[in-house]
Protein backbone atom coordinates (compact mmCIF):
# COMPACT_ATOMS: atom_id res chain seq x y z
CA UNK A 1 0.00 0.00 0.00
CA UNK A 2 1.38 4.01 -0.64
CA UNK A 3 1.24 5.68 2.40
CA UNK A 4 0.90 8.83 0.42
CA UNK A 5 -2.48 10.50 -0.74
CA UNK A 6 -3.03 10.59 -4.66
CA UNK A 7 -5.08 12.57 -6.97
CA UNK A 8 -4.78 13.16 -10.94
CA UNK A 9 -2.43 15.02 -12.66
CA UNK A 10 -4.57 16.45 -15.28
CA UNK A 11 -8.19 16.23 -15.46
CA UNK A 12 -10.19 14.20 -18.10
CA UNK A 13 -13.25 14.00 -19.91
CA UNK A 14 -15.64 11.02 -20.48
CA UNK A 15 -19.32 11.30 -22.03
CA UNK A 16 -21.80 8.65 -22.06
CA UNK A 17 -25.64 6.84 -21.71
CA UNK A 18 -26.46 6.74 -18.15
CA UNK A 19 -27.37 2.47 -17.61
CA UNK A 20 -30.52 3.69 -15.75
CA UNK A 21 -31.65 6.96 -16.92
CA UNK A 22 -30.95 6.46 -20.37
CA UNK A 23 -29.66 9.88 -20.82
CA UNK A 24 -26.42 11.35 -22.44
CA UNK A 25 -24.17 12.70 -19.55
CA UNK A 26 -20.76 14.18 -19.44
CA UNK A 27 -18.31 14.12 -17.10
CA UNK A 28 -14.75 15.34 -16.48
CA UNK A 29 -12.74 14.47 -13.20
CA UNK A 30 -10.53 16.93 -11.47
CA UNK A 31 -7.19 16.70 -9.37
CA UNK A 32 -8.46 17.88 -5.83
CA UNK A 33 -6.20 19.38 -3.12
CA UNK A 34 -4.91 16.78 0.13
CA UNK A 35 -8.12 15.86 2.18
CA UNK A 36 -10.96 16.55 -0.39
CA UNK A 37 -11.79 13.18 -1.05
CA UNK A 38 -14.06 12.06 -3.63
CA UNK A 39 -16.52 14.69 -4.50
CA UNK A 40 -19.29 14.97 -7.12
CA UNK A 41 -20.45 18.44 -8.35
CA UNK A 42 -23.95 18.38 -10.24
CA UNK A 43 -22.71 21.09 -12.79
CA UNK A 44 -26.48 20.95 -13.77
CA UNK A 45 -27.61 21.87 -10.71
CA UNK A 46 -25.98 24.94 -9.51
CA UNK A 47 -22.48 23.30 -8.57
CA UNK A 48 -24.18 21.48 -6.07
CA UNK A 49 -21.68 19.05 -4.25
CA UNK A 50 -22.31 15.57 -2.82
CA UNK A 51 -19.11 13.95 -1.16
CA UNK A 52 -19.01 10.59 -2.17
CA UNK A 53 -19.85 9.19 1.86
CA UNK A 54 -21.64 7.00 3.29
CA UNK A 55 -23.62 9.14 5.20
CA UNK A 56 -24.78 11.11 1.84
CA UNK A 57 -26.10 7.77 0.75
CA UNK A 58 -29.59 8.18 -0.54
CA UNK A 59 -30.52 4.89 -2.52
CA UNK A 60 -28.80 1.33 -2.84
CA UNK A 61 -31.28 -0.51 -4.63
CA UNK A 62 -29.97 -2.27 -8.10
CA UNK A 63 -27.09 1.17 -7.77
CA UNK A 64 -25.34 3.30 -5.13
CA UNK A 65 -27.22 6.92 -5.10
CA UNK A 66 -25.48 9.73 -3.16
CA UNK A 67 -27.48 13.14 -2.48
CA UNK A 68 -28.18 16.59 -1.14
CA UNK A 69 -31.61 17.44 -1.17
CA UNK A 70 -32.99 17.02 -4.21
CA UNK A 71 -29.73 16.53 -5.87
CA UNK A 72 -28.68 13.52 -6.60
CA UNK A 73 -26.05 10.86 -8.84
CA UNK A 74 -26.43 7.68 -9.09
CA UNK A 75 -24.51 4.58 -9.98
CA UNK A 76 -21.36 5.98 -8.51
CA UNK A 77 -20.16 2.35 -7.65
CA UNK A 78 -18.03 1.23 -10.62
CA UNK A 79 -15.89 5.09 -10.68
CA UNK A 80 -15.73 4.60 -7.18
CA UNK A 81 -14.21 1.24 -7.54
CA UNK A 82 -11.61 2.69 -10.24
CA UNK A 83 -10.61 5.63 -7.66
CA UNK A 84 -10.09 3.01 -4.68
CA UNK A 85 -8.57 0.06 -7.15
CA UNK A 86 -5.68 2.96 -8.64
CA UNK A 87 -5.65 4.23 -4.88
CA UNK A 88 -6.85 7.66 -5.54
CA UNK A 89 -8.01 9.59 -2.54
CA UNK A 90 -9.20 12.79 -4.08
CA UNK A 91 -10.81 14.13 -7.16
CA UNK A 92 -13.74 16.15 -7.89
CA UNK A 93 -16.34 14.73 -10.24
CA UNK A 94 -17.85 17.31 -12.49
CA UNK A 95 -21.31 15.99 -13.69
CA UNK A 96 -24.06 17.71 -15.85
CA UNK A 97 -26.72 14.66 -15.02
CA UNK A 98 -28.15 12.53 -13.18
CA UNK A 99 -26.27 9.47 -12.97
CA UNK A 100 -22.46 8.55 -14.14
CA UNK A 101 -21.92 6.73 -17.69
CA UNK A 102 -22.17 3.34 -17.97
CA UNK A 103 -19.51 3.41 -20.62
CA UNK A 104 -18.96 -0.74 -21.19
CA UNK A 105 -20.48 -1.70 -17.84
CA UNK A 106 -17.37 -1.87 -16.16
CA UNK A 107 -14.31 0.22 -14.27
CA UNK A 108 -12.25 -0.80 -17.00
CA UNK A 109 -12.41 2.45 -19.19
CA UNK A 110 -12.03 4.66 -15.67
CA UNK A 111 -8.43 3.16 -15.53
CA UNK A 112 -7.47 4.09 -19.04
CA UNK A 113 -8.45 7.33 -17.83
CA UNK A 114 -6.86 7.99 -14.81
CA UNK A 115 -3.60 6.27 -16.33
CA UNK A 116 -3.98 8.92 -19.21
CA UNK A 117 -4.37 12.03 -16.50
CA UNK A 118 -1.27 10.26 -14.67
CA UNK A 119 -1.44 10.15 -10.97
CA UNK A 120 0.33 12.55 -8.73
CA UNK A 121 1.42 12.00 -4.98
CA UNK A 122 0.72 14.42 -2.67
CA UNK A 123 2.51 15.70 0.44
CA UNK A 124 -0.17 13.98 3.22
CA UNK A 125 -0.46 10.73 4.54
CA UNK A 126 -3.38 8.10 3.65
CA UNK A 127 -5.27 7.10 6.57
CA UNK A 128 -6.54 3.81 6.50
CA UNK A 129 -9.44 2.60 8.06
CA UNK A 130 -8.02 -0.70 10.22
CA UNK A 131 -10.68 -3.07 11.37
CA UNK A 132 -10.51 -4.41 14.79
CA UNK A 133 -12.69 -7.17 15.66
CA UNK A 134 -15.13 -8.51 13.26
CA UNK A 135 -18.31 -7.14 12.33
CA UNK A 136 -21.36 -8.61 10.15
CA UNK A 137 -24.32 -6.99 8.46
CA UNK A 138 -27.06 -10.52 7.07
CA UNK A 139 -30.10 -10.62 5.31
CA UNK A 140 -31.77 -13.80 5.05
CA UNK A 141 -28.71 -16.12 3.40
CA UNK A 142 -26.95 -12.90 2.26
CA UNK A 143 -23.99 -11.86 4.21
CA UNK A 144 -20.58 -9.40 4.52
CA UNK A 145 -18.99 -9.25 7.20
CA UNK A 146 -15.44 -7.79 8.01
CA UNK A 147 -12.85 -8.94 9.89
CA UNK A 148 -8.97 -7.58 11.18
CA UNK A 149 -6.09 -8.08 8.54
CA UNK A 150 -2.96 -6.08 7.82
CA UNK A 151 -4.49 -5.64 4.43
CA UNK A 152 -7.45 -5.67 2.02
CA UNK A 153 -8.33 -8.97 1.23
CA UNK A 154 -12.10 -9.99 -0.41
CA UNK A 155 -13.54 -13.71 -0.42
CA UNK A 156 -16.90 -13.27 -2.18
CA UNK A 157 -19.73 -15.69 -3.42
CA UNK A 158 -22.38 -16.02 -5.34
CA UNK A 159 -24.83 -18.49 -6.33
CA UNK A 160 -27.28 -18.37 -9.05
CA UNK A 161 -29.35 -20.93 -9.83
CA UNK A 162 -29.25 -20.08 -13.94
CA UNK A 163 -26.46 -22.25 -16.10
CA UNK A 164 -24.99 -19.64 -17.41
CA UNK A 165 -23.88 -18.45 -13.89
CA UNK A 166 -24.13 -21.24 -11.25
CA UNK A 167 -21.98 -20.84 -7.90
CA UNK A 168 -18.69 -18.61 -8.54
CA UNK A 169 -16.02 -17.58 -5.68
CA UNK A 170 -13.75 -15.06 -6.17
CA UNK A 171 -10.89 -14.63 -3.35
CA UNK A 172 -7.72 -12.11 -3.53
CA UNK A 173 -5.69 -9.71 -2.02
CA UNK A 174 -6.98 -6.45 -3.61
CA UNK A 175 -4.22 -4.18 -4.58
CA UNK A 176 -3.63 -1.91 -7.92
CA UNK A 177 -2.33 -4.75 -9.99
CA UNK A 178 -4.97 -7.91 -8.93
CA UNK A 179 -7.71 -4.71 -9.42
CA UNK A 180 -6.66 -3.67 -13.15
CA UNK A 181 -5.86 -7.03 -13.76
CA UNK A 182 -8.28 -9.50 -12.19
CA UNK A 183 -11.63 -7.29 -11.79
CA UNK A 184 -11.98 -3.40 -13.34
CA UNK A 185 -12.76 -4.75 -16.64
CA UNK A 186 -15.63 -7.17 -15.33
CA UNK A 187 -19.09 -5.95 -16.58
CA UNK A 188 -22.22 -5.66 -14.93
CA UNK A 189 -24.96 -7.88 -16.13
CA UNK A 190 -29.13 -8.42 -16.00
CA UNK A 191 -31.10 -11.12 -17.34
CA UNK A 192 -33.01 -10.92 -20.07
CA UNK A 193 -36.72 -12.00 -18.19
CA UNK A 194 -36.61 -9.04 -15.86
CA UNK A 195 -36.09 -6.11 -18.06
CA UNK A 196 -39.46 -5.40 -18.26
CA UNK A 197 -39.79 -5.33 -14.79
CA UNK A 198 -37.09 -2.88 -14.88
CA UNK A 199 -38.21 -0.29 -17.60
CA UNK A 200 -42.03 -0.11 -15.92
CA UNK A 201 -39.41 1.14 -12.66
CA UNK A 202 -37.69 3.31 -14.56
CA UNK A 203 -34.66 1.67 -14.59
CA UNK A 204 -31.93 0.09 -17.24
CA UNK A 205 -33.22 2.55 -19.78
CA UNK A 206 -29.99 2.75 -21.49
CA UNK A 207 -28.73 -0.90 -20.72
CA UNK A 208 -27.68 -2.75 -23.59
CA UNK A 209 -25.37 -5.34 -25.18
CA UNK A 210 -23.15 -2.55 -25.24
CA UNK A 211 -22.77 -1.56 -21.68
CA UNK A 212 -23.90 -5.41 -19.88
CA UNK A 213 -23.57 -8.63 -20.23
CA UNK A 214 -27.46 -10.04 -21.18
CA UNK A 215 -28.52 -13.18 -19.86
CA UNK A 216 -31.03 -15.29 -21.69
CA UNK A 217 -32.94 -18.17 -20.66
CA UNK A 218 -29.90 -20.43 -21.00
CA UNK A 219 -27.14 -18.45 -22.01
CA UNK A 220 -25.16 -15.17 -22.36
CA UNK A 221 -26.72 -13.27 -25.59
CA UNK A 222 -23.43 -11.09 -25.76
CA UNK A 223 -21.66 -12.21 -29.24
CA UNK A 224 -18.22 -11.68 -27.68
CA UNK A 225 -18.70 -13.85 -24.52
CA UNK A 226 -17.51 -13.23 -21.45
CA UNK A 227 -14.39 -11.90 -20.51
CA UNK A 228 -13.28 -13.95 -17.50
CA UNK A 229 -14.93 -17.56 -17.16
CA UNK A 230 -16.41 -15.92 -13.79
CA UNK A 231 -17.16 -12.34 -14.09
CA UNK A 232 -20.05 -12.40 -12.48
CA UNK A 233 -18.60 -12.96 -9.15
CA UNK A 234 -15.55 -10.92 -10.31
CA UNK A 235 -18.03 -7.65 -10.98
CA UNK A 236 -19.55 -8.10 -7.77
CA UNK A 237 -16.21 -7.65 -6.40
CA UNK A 238 -15.81 -4.65 -8.49
CA UNK A 239 -19.61 -3.35 -6.70
CA UNK A 240 -18.19 -4.38 -3.23
CA UNK A 241 -15.16 -2.54 -3.66
CA UNK A 242 -16.42 0.71 -5.15
CA UNK A 243 -19.02 0.73 -2.12
CA UNK A 244 -16.80 0.31 0.71
CA UNK A 245 -14.88 3.25 -0.90
CA UNK A 246 -17.93 5.84 0.69
CA UNK A 247 -16.05 4.67 4.25
CA UNK A 248 -13.87 7.43 2.95
CA UNK A 249 -10.56 5.65 3.16
CA UNK A 250 -9.22 2.23 2.16
CA UNK A 251 -9.59 -0.21 4.36
CA UNK A 252 -7.21 -2.66 6.15
CA UNK A 253 -9.60 -5.62 6.45
CA UNK A 254 -10.73 -8.66 5.21
CA UNK A 255 -13.86 -8.62 3.43
CA UNK A 256 -16.17 -11.96 2.92
CA UNK A 257 -19.29 -11.52 1.23
CA UNK A 258 -21.68 -13.84 0.37
CA UNK A 259 -24.46 -12.99 -2.21
CA UNK A 260 -24.35 -9.29 -0.72
CA UNK A 261 -25.53 -6.69 -2.99
CA UNK A 262 -25.53 -2.84 -2.45
CA UNK A 263 -28.16 -2.89 0.07
CA UNK A 264 -26.31 -4.97 2.12
CA UNK A 265 -23.03 -3.12 1.58
CA UNK A 266 -24.52 -0.01 2.84
CA UNK A 267 -26.19 -1.29 5.97
CA UNK A 268 -22.79 -2.87 7.36
CA UNK A 269 -20.90 0.28 6.94
CA UNK A 270 -24.06 2.25 8.45
CA UNK A 271 -23.57 -0.01 11.28
CA UNK A 272 -19.67 -0.13 11.75
CA UNK A 273 -19.90 3.89 12.08
CA UNK A 274 -22.00 3.16 14.83
CA UNK A 275 -19.11 0.19 16.33
CA UNK A 276 -16.40 2.96 17.60
CA UNK A 277 -14.29 0.30 18.91
CA UNK A 278 -14.40 -2.40 15.94
CA UNK A 279 -12.31 0.41 13.96
CA UNK A 280 -9.76 2.58 14.17
CA UNK A 281 -7.77 5.19 11.74
CA UNK A 282 -3.89 3.87 11.19
CA UNK A 283 -1.32 5.55 8.94
CA UNK A 284 1.14 8.43 9.57
CA UNK A 285 0.78 10.19 13.19
CA UNK A 286 1.44 13.49 11.79
CA UNK A 287 -0.50 13.44 8.84
CA UNK A 288 2.21 14.00 6.63
CA UNK A 289 4.47 11.88 4.13
CA UNK A 290 7.41 10.65 5.29
CA UNK A 291 8.73 12.18 2.21
CA UNK A 292 7.87 15.40 3.12
CA UNK A 293 8.24 18.16 5.70
CA UNK A 294 5.94 18.59 8.64
CA UNK A 295 5.48 22.05 7.36
CA UNK A 296 1.90 22.30 5.47
CA UNK A 297 -1.62 23.39 5.82
CA UNK A 298 -4.34 21.73 8.20
CA UNK A 299 -6.67 19.29 5.90
CA UNK A 300 -10.30 17.94 7.03
CA UNK A 301 -10.15 14.19 5.92
CA UNK A 302 -13.52 12.04 5.35
CA UNK A 303 -13.65 9.01 7.69
CA UNK A 304 -16.84 6.58 8.06
CA UNK A 305 -18.99 8.89 6.07
CA UNK A 306 -18.04 12.01 8.44
CA UNK A 307 -15.59 14.47 8.38
CA UNK A 308 -13.29 14.05 10.78
CA UNK A 309 -10.32 16.41 11.53
CA UNK A 310 -6.38 15.23 11.92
Amino acid sequence: MSHCQKTLKKEVTVAGIGLHCGQEVSMTIKPAREGTGIVFVRTDQAGQEIPARIDNVVDCHFATTIGKGQCRVSTIEHIMAAFSGMGIDNARVEIDGPEVPALDGSAGAYVVLFRKAGLKVQDRARRYIEILEEVSFTNGDKKVTLSPAKDFFVDFTIDFDHPAIKAQRFRKKINRQTFEKSIASARTFGFLKEVDMLHKNGLALGASLDNAVVIGAECVLNSEGLRFRDEFVRHKVLDLIGDLYLLGAPLKARVKAVKSGHELHCNLMKFLAECPSAWRFSGSESGYCDRVTKWGYPVTAPGLGLAASF
